[in-house]
């Protein structure tokens, strides 16, 4: 058979060299500046480059075939090939690693919410109220906080929540508080109860006092 490779738009394109392109679909314009295929820089333009991937995927070895001499036809598969596991190894290696970093990011963050004072003392304020225990059922185990807290110095507020289970119900535990001249401060500490949607105020329901943090 002619080699037609590298004549450009007129190249015949040999059915064998056709199909889908997985160097041309993630690596965009590497791969077409690898392969003479230099429409793939649409990459870079708004809105085209939406599309762009999907057209070099389906339209890459066409493109490839066209715009650059190859020796045959079993080197153009056997190059391709190459940009095939060049692209699908890159890509699972940048999804691994932002996996990684996301995983990292989220139990620092949350190793950080569990070991602050509010959420330690909002604990405390739930084992210790008879209403909220007597409703939950002992023991009680606690979720994953969510919100935030922010301290700048001898000053910082936080609002978060996290889940309660006991042996009976389990609820939502909401706490506001703020921190003034290094000493915390609740405003807010409130068990909603899942199974009635009643709602227990901690810092008012049989408790002595407000807890200084």
């Amino acid at each position: 058979m002619q080699n037609t490779s590298g004549n450009g738009i007129s190249t015949h394109v040999p059915p064998e060299v056709q199909g889908w392109n997985w160097g041309a679909f993630f690596l965009h314009f590497i791969w077409g500046i690898g392969n003479n295929t230099f429409i793939a820089f649409l990459i870079f333009v708004p809105f085209v480059n939406l599309a762009m991937p999907f057209i070099l995927g389906a339209k890459g070895n066409e493109w490839a075939w066209r715009n650059r001499h190859w020796a045959s036809i079993e080197e153009f598969k056997r190059v391709q090939r190459l940009w095939s596991r060049w692209a699908i190894g890159i890509f699972i290696t940048i999804t691994l690693f932002f996996a990684l970093l996301f995983t990292t990011i989220y139990w620092a963050v949350t190793s950080a919410l569990k070991s602050s004072e509010i959420y330690q003392q909002s604990v405390i304020l739930v084992k210790s109220n008879p209403s909220a225990m007597q409703a939950l059922g002992s023991p009680i185990s606690t979720g994953t906080p969510r919100g935030n807290i922010s301290v700048n110095g001898d000053f910082g507020e936080a609002k978060i929540s996290f889940s309660i289970e006991g042996s009976k119900t389990s609820g939502i535990l909401y706490v506001s508080a703020e921190k003034e001249w290094g000493t915390w401060q609740m405003h807010y500490n409130k068990l909603r109860l899942d199974n009635s949607g009643e709602i227990i105020d901690l810092l008012t329901t049989e408790q002595e006092s407000q807890p200084d943090l």
